[in-house]
């Protein structure tokens, strides 16, 4: 009797969401690994994804918020303008000419400056040799590439309370790097400028209009600060620019450099 024909078994159909893995010499438990590796690949490369994704977009903004807030509350005058030395400074064009550093007494020597009716009178001083303890922003970036080891601070009263100013005198390296430093201002002083010494009743009134000019001298520079103490902006009675100038006396301890180094050079008077 011939025995029936045997029955091939048939093996049942993967189902539609498993991938076809029909890698040529993989035992089945090695193709079903396979799958499993793959998709716990696939979750992870995922969720790396994002949190690179997040990342990126917490460094990518937050330091610039956080930037935007601190400058926003630093006191910075409404407006300046910068001037590049004169030939005049030419003797002490580079801070070797002119090693003797600077002093309070020599710059601020003298405790009441006029200006036509205008009378000042110096309220605090300081001198810095670490200039970035004088700026913020910008300007102490700026001034640590022209090489700045000093900085002298003065605050001033005028005698009927009604004006306040700062002067701040920079010893930097040479002609080149003043000029940059007053010229770079231009476009950046609101990013960075001179912190404000506040002695006694010579204070900035917070969110007050207040102007500013720049000047080089040789290898110095110069940042005039003045306005109101009421923080309001000048009127027609209001002679900012005698203001200025007083500030400016100050700058007598500069043109005395000039003449140690070139006699024949004639100070201001």
């Amino acid at each position: 009797m011939t025995p029936p024909p045997r029955r091939r078994r048939r093996t049942p159909a993967a189902p539609p969401s498993a991938p076809r893995s029909r890698e040529p010499g993989l035992a089945p438990f090695q193709r079903r690994l396979l799958v499993v590796v793959g998709s716990v690949a696939g979750v992870v490369i995922a969720v790396a994804a994002f949190v690179l994704a997040v990342t990126a977009v917490g460094n990518d903004f937050a330091p610039k918020r956080a930037t935007a807030a601190a400058v926003s509350t630093q006191p910075r005058p409404d407006s300046y303008r910068g001037w590049a030395s004169p030939r005049l400074f030419a003797p002490i064009a580079r801070s070797g000419a002119d090693p003797a550093p600077l002093t309070l007494k020599d710059v601020f020597a003298a405790r009441t400056v006029k200006e036509g009716r205008l009378t000042l009178r110096l309220s605090g001083t300081r001198l810095d040799a670490d200039c970035s303890a004088a700026a913020w922003g910008e300007l102490a970036a700026r001034l640590a590439q022209a090489g700045c080891t000093q900085a002298a601070r003065g605050s001033y009263l005028s005698a009927d309370g009604r004006y306040v100013a700062q002067y701040t005198l920079f010893n930097l390296r040479d002609t080149a790097s003043a000029d940059a430093l007053v010229r770079s201002l231009g476009a950046e002083y609101r990013g960075g400028w001179v912190v404000p010494l506040g002695e006694g009743r010579a204070v900035f009134p917070a969110g007050g209009h207040t102007e500013a000019s720049g000047h080089a001298m040789g290898h110095y520079a110069g940042l005039v600060w003045i306005g109101r103490a009421d923080g309001a902006e000048p009127g027609a009675k209001d002679d900012f620019v005698s203001l200025s100038l007083a500030v400016r006396g100050a700058e007598k301890a500069v043109f005395r450099r000039v003449v140690a180094v070139a006699p024949g050079a004639a100070p201001p008077s």
